[in-house]
């Protein structure tokens, strides 16, 4: 059997790490993992310097504690 080598076109790999349709999956993700922790989390989206990030953090005080006392965050990711 042949082997096959595969050579990643770097421009396009790093246009796709940055574009539109990245963020918006990255977007739909966080928004499906914050509403698995429930009320008091929220979500934001950016472009940094060489991709697309998503966060979830807890924005108000019982968010917060339920976090600390549940692991809320990390079992939503699961």
């Amino acid at each position: 059997m042949a082997k096959v080598k595969v050579v990643l076109n770097r421009s396009g790999v790093r246009a796709l790490l940055k574009s539109e349709e990245m963020k918006t999956a990255c977007a739909e993700e966080a928004l499906a993992i914050r509403a698995r922790c429930g009320t008091g989390y929220a979500t934001d989206t950016y472009t940094g310097k060489t991709r697309v990030n998503a966060m979830v953090w807890t924005d108000t005080a019982e968010a917060k504690r339920d976090n600390a006392e549940n692991n809320t965050l990390l079992k939503a990711l699961k």
